[in-house]
């Protein structure tokens, strides 16, 4: 018997992983897992979407305080390593932010598929996750026409809105 595609759809909380969450219609039909940042906005997505994705979180880090946000993303670094062994995955699908390049370049080391789509306030520039994981995606799309311009291998196909 086959086995199911694995998918981890990963996106930091807030816009991204609102973006992120405009492709739940794939979540029924592959083998789908959601890792994101454990807050407040993340707290009914177990409810919202029960029985199709499964989830697991990575802390919060936010760059307002530079010590605890250096050790967070080291512990999201380790957590990530184990989420990435747990759950073996076929495809990496990601909107960003920080969270998602560490489970992109495990990927890339285990010769996994990457999909990044550049997030939609991606206006001004290159997004940090964008900067760093469009060198290994297999697929990389952006969200506005003009950003072609700055990632030139990139696919444009509209928004996720």
């Amino acid at each position: 018997m086959k086995r199911q595609k694995r998918i981890i759809f990963i996106a930091s909380s807030g816009g991204h992983l609102t973006q992120l969450l405009q492709l739940n219609s794939l979540f029924h039909r592959y083998n789908s897992f959601l890792i994101t940042e454990k807050d407040k906005s993340t707290s009914d997505l177990e409810d919202r979407f029960k029985g199709s994705i499964k989830l697991y979180y990575l802390p919060e880090t936010r760059k307002n305080n530079f010590v605890k946000y250096i050790f967070m993303n080291i512990y999201s670094m380790f957590l990530s390593i184990k989420y990435f062994v747990i759950i073996n995955p076929d495809f990496i699908i990601s909107t960003g932010a920080g969270i998602s390049v560490y489970i992109s370049y495990l990927a890339k080391f285990f010769g996994k598929k990457i999909i990044f789509i550049e997030t939609y306030a991606a206006i001004k520039g290159k997004s940090g996750a964008g900067k760093l994981i469009y060198p290994i995606a297999n697929q990389f799309y952006v969200q506005w026409e003009f950003m072609k311009k700055l990632y030139p291998n990139a696919i444009f196909n509209g928004t996720l809105y």
